[in-house]
This record gives C-alpha cells, structure tokens and sequence, in this order.
C-alpha cells in the first residue's frame, strides 16, 4: 500500500510490475523547528507512514511512505503555497545548485521495526529568464511539488544537471526501495 496520493511515485513502483495500491494519508507536511530539510524530508515520511498504518484498509498491508524536501542553502522549499511562491521558489533557485532529499518508510507485518532511508541528489539550474519562469508556472506544473518543480515535466529544460539518483529527484529513489523489498523477502514480479 503507498501511503501518498502522488501520481508519480505510484507510476514509478507500477513501472516495475508492482500491484499496489494507494491510499492519500491525510498527513499535513507542515514546517517542523529544528530539522534540517534531510531530516524534514525523515520526519514526514515517518509521519505519513504511521498515519496509514492505524487505517482499517491498510491492516495486514505493506505500506511505502516517501516525502521529497528541496534543500537550498539549509532551507526546506517544500510545495508552493501559491503561485507566487512558486514563482520565488524558482527564481531562487535559478543559476543555482541546490539538494533535493527524498525519504521513504516502509513497514512489512512481522517485521517489528520499519525500514527507513534518506537519499540526497544535488540540482544545477540553468540561469531562467522570469518569462521562462512565469510560463511555467502558468501551466500549473509546479503546484504540487517540492521546490515548484517537476523534473519529470516541462521543468526537465530548467535542470542542467544533476549528480546523484535521477529517480530520488522526482519523489522516490526506487532502486533503493526495491533493494529494501528484497531485504524483507520480497521479489519483483516477472517481466510480462
């Protein structure tokens, strides 16, 4: 069961054949004093992760919790309240290098203690235009998403590059996770 209504990390685990279900954990990513964004990142997906255990449809279940925090210069950008937010989040983040950290939690019935990981991948922005910056935000891409953009989108032609797991930048480090499975006794299915 994947604790997060996120359209992308439930495309990511079916890409691998995987039969899973989701369910939106109700969870409020809300600031936490003290952390810094990896451990923010930590904190939500262990969050997110125990608010859909304690759910009926979810009893007897695995349940894969992530969340993804942008990280520039120590602080979080996590999603835009508004578009101007967005708006500033990117103009921040232009011509800039910047860390994106994606956390996972995932719970397995038997197992008494659930697996936790962060994965960190460093960002280089091309230098934007403000046009190039309203456009995309315009078309609402960035709405939904850590640091107001999606690398998998239209934001693909902001990133210049990147070092570190393609995968952990658009909201789960998959190979992680798969790796973390097979841990726990599970194996992917057969290719079709």
């Amino acid at each position: 069961m994947l604790a997060s209504a996120s359209p992308r990390r439930l495309q990511l685990l079916r890409s691998l054949d995987i039969d899973v279900g989701w369910v939106a954990s109700g969870y409020g990513e809300e600031p936490v004093e003290g952390l810094t964004p990896a451990q923010l990142a930590a904190y939500h997906a262990r969050e997110k992760l125990d608010a859909v255990r304690r759910l009926p449809q979810a009893q007897g279940l695995p349940v894969l919790a992530a969340d993804t925090v942008v990280d520039l210069d120590g602080t979080s950008l996590n999603k835009p309240r508004d578009e101007a937010d967005a708006v500033r989040m990117l103009t921040a983040l232009s011509g800039r290098d910047h860390f994106v950290h994606t956390a996972y939690a995932l719970a397995v019935p038997g197992h008494d203690k659930a697996i936790e990981e962060t994965a960190t991948t460093r960002v280089w922005f091309y230098p934007l235009e403000s046009a190039d910056i309203a456009e995309y935000v315009a078309g609402g891409e960035p709405m939904d998403k850590a640091g107001a953009y999606g690398i998998q989108g239209r934001a693909a032609a902001l990133v210049e590059r990147i070092d570190g797991d393609f995968y952990t930048v658009m909201g789960l480090p998959l190979a992680r996770v798969v790796r973390a499975l097979r841990r726990l006794g599970f194996t992917l299915p057969a290719p079709k």
